[in-house]
């Protein structure tokens, strides 16, 4: 089944405790958090102390999203604030095979994402290396965006890469109802939505279409 991730870079951080319940209720798989520098990407978002905040109010696993350079020296604070999964850019992770095996040596899920002009074969090396394989399908670092239609022939590329591999493939950035189907056609098996969910009033009722409209796929001719 596929998995739904809301953003709670999308979410009302005056009041994110409400917000992360909000979403959990409404049938959400996991929590996407978006960690971001101000370096790697121009915006600058939330480290270990909330999300340790956040761990002790939902249950969800916590997918957290590194945007930032040099993540191999922040692994350690991540892990123990809390983190289920730690996601790195294979752009600001010069020795990525030894990042991905130090998170998995910390007892966490390690996930490499890419940047929508970094071509799948950037990760052909370490696919036997990682839990996660997550596809921006905007350029990261704001919320809001429009989805890059690239998105879907990219996710088929690293699909066929994958070969069967259990690592998830997750798709990031501007995702909406009418997406799914196609992205769930093309390989994707977890869908990472922020503005869809935490903008509706009913984030339950989108969380519900995206499922229907995932499983109405069939695979991609």
């Amino acid at each position: 089944m596929i998995k739904i991730a809301p953003s709670i870079l999308s979410a009302d951080f005056a009041r994110l405790g409400d917000e992360i319940a909000r979403v959990e209720a409404a049938g959400a798989d996991q929590i996407h958090v978006d960690v971001m520098d101000g370096r790697f990407v121009p915006n600058l978002t939330i480290g270990p102390p909330v999300i340790e905040a956040i761990r002790r109010r939902t249950r969800l696993p916590l997918d957290v999203h590194l945007m930032v350079v040099e993540p191999e020296r922040s692994l350690e604070a991540y892990v123990k604030a809390g983190a289920s999964a730690l996601t790195v850019h294979v752009e600001a992770a010069p020795h990525l095979h030894r990042t991905l095996h130090r998170i998995r040596e910390l007892g966490c899920r390690a996930g490499v994402a890419l940047n929508p002009a970094t071509p799948p074969a950037a990760v052909e090396y370490v696919l036997d290396d990682l839990e996660v394989l997550l596809v921006m399908s905007v350029n990261p670092g704001f919320g809001g965006q429009e989805f890059i239609p690239a998105t879907y022939a990219k996710v088929r590329r690293l699909s066929t890469l994958l070969g069967g591999r259990p690592a998830e493939l997750a798709v990031d950035g501007g995702v909406r109802v009418e997406h799914c189907e196609r992205l769930v056609a093309h390989g994707a098996t977890t869908l990472v939505a922020g503005t869809a969910i935490f903008g509706a009033q009913d984030a339950g009722e989108v969380i519900r279409r995206m499922r229907a409209e995932g499983a109405k796929a069939r695979p991609a001719p």
